[in-house]
């Protein structure tokens, strides 16, 4: 039997495990965050793969970093279970893009929906709230979902990086996801936009074609925009708002 036929998806994993914040785990993460401070990204995906699987998973919104980490995986792990939070407002490029995986890599990302359609929730709330309460759409269809998926899971892949935002600048390597009660790997945080780009274009790794439009972070639809020159990266998300993550890698422990 193949790797991949032997790895359980989220869905089929028993969820009576629940792994624990203990005082032994706290530490260890610690020192593992601080070793990793000059590994690769690799080194890093394989310890998670070794020491989490097949309770180890990976959410992407199949931005620039979340293909290089599936590219990655692809090379030794391929039969961790990836998913996409699919809120209904997805750009179709992106939705493409999960096709691209699957023909490049044999990787069939799952995607996670809400319990509602979007019609369902817009009827509810008497039209869209992205436009008016941004932070509840994203809670509602974001946040909620990934709670769910992370059930049963031990760890997860986060394509975050540093030098992407302030609160981003000050993720861990490795450590407790108090948010979702989970282990948090970012093997890339410590790498640069350009580190990245330079991955895809040696490596040939397919990527949105928003991103040749000015579109440097993706998300929904609605709440995403071409950035305009001189603009921070994350510009373009929910502009007009005061808002710049969908809550997903704050730092909080609230949702």
């Amino acid at each position: 039997m193949s790797a991949v036929a032997k790895m359980q998806l989220p869905s089929q994993i028993s969820q009576s495990t629940q792994l624990e914040p203990t005082d032994e785990l706290l530490d260890e993460l610690q020192r593992k965050s601080d070793e990793f401070e000059t590994a690769s990204p690799q080194e890093i995906l394989r310890w998670a793969v070794a020491r989490f699987a097949p309770r180890f998973t990976m959410a992407t919104a199949f931005g620039p970093e979340g293909m290089v980490i599936i590219h990655m995986l692809a090379e030794f792990a391929p039969e961790t279970p990836i998913f996409n939070l699919d809120t209904g407002y997805q750009f179709q490029e992106t939705l493409d893009l999960r096709d691209r995986v699957k023909q490049r890599y044999g990787i069939d990302v799952e995607l996670k929906r809400p319990d509602v359609t979007v019609e369902q929730y817009e009827a509810l709330h008497g039209g869209p709230l992205y436009d008016r309460e941004p932070h509840q759409c994203c809670f509602d269809r974001k946040i909620r979902v990934l709670q769910a998926a992370a059930r049963g899971m031990h760890a997860w892949a986060s394509g975050i990086r540093r030098d992407q935002s302030p609160d981003r600048a000050r993720a861990s390597i490795v450590g407790w996801d108090k948010k979702f009660q989970l282990v948090k790997v970012s093997p890339l945080a410590n790498w640069t936009k350009k580190d990245v780009w330079t991955l895809i274009t040696d490596q040939d790794i397919p990527y949105n074609p928003l991103h040749d439009q000015g579109y440097t972070s993706i998300g929904c639809r609605p709440c995403t925009r071409a950035v305009l020159f001189g603009e921070d990266e994350r510009a373009g998300r929910w502009s007009g708002f005061a808002k710049t993550e969908c809550g997903l890698h704050t730092l909080d422990e609230k949702p």
